[in-house]
């Protein structure tokens, strides 16, 4: 009687838990669409495409006309690593807040191919839904190692570098 019970028991857990896998899976951040906006954007931009202008909103195309070199927000972001940390690798998601139902307060970490550019690098990303529905980055900062104290609490440290706009 009691290993019936017992198999019960490991059964229905088991189950419970693949039960909530299942569900978190279906959370993810990623398949926010505000949050990919931000992925997206820094996965494309630092990669070296400047084919974002659908995900940048209109101040911040007239901010990167203005101050990035050539126009390109490509050599902006590429512009804050230091070369020693070699090509950019890829960004992924480190955790966000809605900031009300419009507006998302976003953090990625990327890596690089080297040195301090490979353990972490933390970017932070202010995107916002427009009148059209769609998700939009309207600033960022950030594209500094993890561990730098200026990494922290991105979205409202005036000491975070590389702040646009």
């Amino acid at each position: 009687m009691k290993i019936n019970r017992l198999l019960v028991i490991i059964i229905l857990l088991v189950i419970t838990i693949g039960i909530l896998i299942f569900i978190s899976a279906l959370w993810v951040p990623q398949n926010d669409p505000a949050y990919n906006a931000a992925i997206t954007f820094v996965n494309t931009a630092a990669g070296g495409s400047d084919n974002v202008e659908h995900l940048l909103s209109p101040d911040l195309e007239t901010y990167v006309a203005a101050n990035c070199p050539d126009g390109r927000v490509s050599l902006c972001l590429q512009s804050y690593t230091p070369k020693e940390w070699g090509a950019f690798r890829s960004a992924v998601y480190r955790r966000g807040a809605p900031d009300g139902v419009q507006a998302r307060d976003v953090e990625l970490i990327a890596t690089y191919e080297s040195g301090t550019g490979a353990s972490g690098v933390c970017i932070y990303n202010r995107v916002e839904q427009g009148e059209d529905g769609q998700w939009r980055v309207v600033g960022w900062a950030g594209f500094i190692h993890c561990g730098d104290p200026a990494s922290r609490t991105m979205a409202t440290n005036p000491d975070t570098p590389n702040r646009a706009p």
